[in-house]
This record gives C-alpha cells, sequence and structure tokens, in this order.
C-alpha cells in the first residue's frame, strides 16, 4: 500500500495520492489550488489517477480540481450538500483570502455524487465513505476499508477539530459527527488530515481539547 501527501497551497493543505503500489493507478483526495503539486506528487510514484476523492468543498481542498481534471483524467467525487461550494470557487477566494483569482479557477464540469455509507472501489482499493457534516454541510471522511487509516479532511486534526464558523458550518453536527462516524472507529486507526501532522483516533480520544463535547 502507498500512501503519500504533501501540503500545498497557501492554506497548507494536505492533498493525498493512495494506491496499491507504485507504478499503477491511484486515488487522490482533496486538490488545493495547485494543481502542478499534486501532478508532482502523482509523478513521484508514476501514478495514474482514475479518481478525486474531495472531503468538502472550501477553496483550500477543491479550488484546484479543475485544472487538474483538465491536464488527467479522472472523475470528481464530493458530496451534494457542498455543491454551494464547488461550484463557486471564485466567491469563496474573496470572501476567505481577500484575493481575486489569477489564472482559471473553474470547477470541473461535474462532481459525481457521494453519500453516507457508500463503498468506493477505485484504483484497486475499497474506500467507505462517512459523511461527516458540521465544518460543512457535506463533509466526508474516507475511510481505507482493511488498512486502519482514515482521511479525515478538516473533521478532525492532530489536537483540534475543523471551525464551524464559515457558511454552513454547525458545531453541534461536527460534534455529532464525532460521536456517531468518528469516536466508534478503533484507537488504533491513523487520522490523515487535511491540515498538519497525522494522529491516531486513540491519541485524539484520549487528548483532543474538545473531547469534552463528544462524549
Amino acid at each position: 500500500m502507498l500512501i503519500d501527501g504533501r501540503p500545498l497551497w497557501l492554506a497548507q493543505t494536505n492533498t493525498w495520492v493512495v494506491a496499491p503500489e507504485p507504478g499503477g493507478l491511484a486515488v487522490i483526495i482533496d486538490a488545493p489550488p495547485d494543481a502542478s503539486g499534486v501532478l508532482e506528487l502523482l509523478a513521484r510514484h508514476d501514478l495514474t489517477p482514475v479518481a478525486l476523492l474531495l472531503t468538502h468543498g472550501h477553496i483550500d481542498h477543491a479550488g484546484g480540481a479543475g485544472e487538474l481534471l483538465r491536464t488527467v483524467s479522472a472523475t470528481a467525487y464530493v458530496h451534494p450538500d457542498d455543491d454551494f461550494l464547488t461550484l463557486d470557487p471564485v466567491s469563496q477566494l474573496r470572501m476567505l483570502f481577500g484575493m481575486t483569482p489569477p489564472g482559471d479557477y473553474q470547477p470541473p464540469d461535474s462532481f459525481d455524487a457521494l453519500a453516507d455509507g457508500d463503498r468506493l472501489s477505485l484504483a484497486g482499493l475499497d474506500l467507505d465513505v462517512l459523511h461527516t457534516p458540521g465544518h460543512t454541510p457535506g463533509h466526508c471522511c474516507f475511510s481505507l476499508s482493511g488498512e486502519g487509516v482514515l482521511f479525515s479532511g478538516d473533521q478532525l486534526f492532530a489536537g483540534s477539530i475543523g471551525r464551524t464558523d464559515l457558511p454552513g458550518g454547525d458545531t453541534d453536527q461536527l460534534m455529532e459527527s464525532m460521536r456517531s462516524k468518528i469516536m466508534p472507529l478503533d484507537d488504533g486507526v491513523r487520522v490523515l488530515p487535511g491540515h498538519g501532522p497525522e494522529t491516531t483516533i486513540g491519541f485524539e480520544r484520549l487528548n483532543n481539547p474538545f473531547r469534552s463535547y463528544w462524549r
């Protein structure tokens, strides 16, 4: 199993590539507005992407999807509750970062819809979809079946959780997502987040400063 990631763009968003082995088919998780950085990560392992899974629609996770998918042949997936974000990256860029978008910030022509409980069989991998609203209405985490790995997006970080003060955010929903979807996972599950270093479910269960809110 190959899992590699790197922080990209001004928000230092982790983009991840996952594949059974180097030199084959792969899945990309999240696409910051730095398509060249994602392509370099793929080239590092000679990978051919077949799918791009977006944990959510914020510009720092989805803003590079359009440019990336005009370069590689892959299917983009996102939860439809985040369509209001993924379809309007320019407004997000201005609101969140006060920036006028350079270059091509058009979203992909279409997305395939994610739904809670889906099992996606892609590139020889099985990924289970956990719909975890709170950071955004359509936020999803992806569990790599049988491998003890969770791609948590902006749901859970090492020592923190996702913010809920942006449009569509809801603190109560995020905590319920933690209680019902994330904390039932085994302590040994590796958490590969959308920002910052990796952690484990067990460590966050005992040490996360927000843990009292989801118990």
